[in-house]
Formats: structure tokens, C-alpha cells, sequence
């Protein structure tokens, strides 16, 4: 196998990797906008949704002008894996618990910092790969950065909520 060839196969991976992820964020966030339709924050969550689900379809999109096949088994298992982790003991067994808000967001953040590091490492390869859009990258890039801050504010916010206001003030400020 040749190095070009290896570093293709590589590539494809990686992004397949990344496209199972968004699989499940797309529909995490989905799910916790539809189910937070009462809390003071629903319309962000909506956005936010709104905005996971586009990133997705610009990574197949970029998978597709990479000429990387997504790999159907891949998503499906990220998929299934989203929807039995909803079946995790968070306090509440036939309804939503409290603390079902906070650890959803805490998901959402980690799945946003992972397609930032995606996001990051295309860009780094579009110095070099003219399929790529390096202005493109650096714009997704950027919106991730904001996601992240919203979804830590809202998880301080949902953490003080369940915790009696427990967070202090100089979490609540920090992104």
C-alpha cells in the first residue's frame, strides 16, 4: 500500500468516525430541544439543533468532494448506540429527569468539541488540498467555538437548576 493510498484509507476513517458522531449529536440535540419545549433556553436549543444538523450534512458533503463512501454501519451503530443511551439510569426510569438536562448538554459540548477538532484538522489539510475550502473550514470552525459557549452556558445554567444553585457565580461566567 502506498503512502498516499494509506494516508486516503486513513482519511477515510477518521471521517467516518466524525460522521457516526454527528449521526448521534444531530440526533441528541434533537431530542433535547423537542423535549425542553418548556425551559426558558427551548429557542437556543432549537437553533442549536438547527445548526448540529447542517454541520452534518457539510461534512458529507465534504466526505463526498473527498470522494470518501460513508460507511452506512458506521452511523447505524452510532445511531442504535444514541438511542440506548437514553435507557441510562439518571434518577427518573419512565420520565425525564432533572438531571437528564444536564448530562445531555454535557453530551452535546463534548460532541461539538469533537467536531471542532474535525473541523481543525481539515482545515490544516486544506493548505495542501484544493477540495477542500479553507474559508469554509475557518467559518465552521468558528461556529463550533460559539456552540461550545452556549452549551456551557446552558449546562452551568441546567446545573445550577438541579443543584439548588449550588454553581457558583465565577462558573456561571466562564464559556
Amino acid at each position: 500500500m502506498t503512502h498516499a493510498t494509506q494516508d486516503e484509507e486513513l482519511l477515510g476513517i477518521y471521517l467516518n468516525d466524525h460522521l457516526a458522531g454527528a449521526v448521534a449529536g444531530s440526533n441528541l440535540a434533537r431530542r433535547l430541544a423537542a423535549n425542553e419545549r418548556e425551559w426558558t433556553e427551548a429557542a437556543v436549543l432549537e437553533r442549536l439543533a438547527t445548526e448540529i444538523a447542517e454541520d452534518r450534512r457539510v461534512l458529507e458533503a465534504v466526505m463526498a468532494a473527498l470522494g470518501v463512501p460513508a460507511r452506512v454501519y458506521k452511523t447505524w451503530a452510532a445511531w442504535s448506540a444514541e438511542r440506548i443511551g437514553r435507557l441510562k439510569l439518571n434518577g427518573g426510569l419512565f420520565k425525564r429527569s432533572p438531571l437528564s438536562r444536564v448530562l445531555e448538554l454535557e453530551a452535546m459540548r463534548l460532541g461539538v468539541e469533537g467536531k471542532a477538532a474535525g473541523w481543525r484538522t481539515l482545515r490544516a489539510r486544506a493548505e495542501t488540498d484544493s477540495r477542500l475550502d479553507a474559508a469554509r473550514l475557518d467559518a465552521l470552525i468558528e461556529r463550533a467555538r460559539a456552540q461550545i459557549e452556549v452549551l456551557e452556558r446552558l449546562r452551568i445554567e441546567a446545573a445550577a437548576d438541579v443543584f439548588s444553585g449550588q454553581i457558583d457565580a465565577d462558573a456561571r461566567a466562564r464559556p
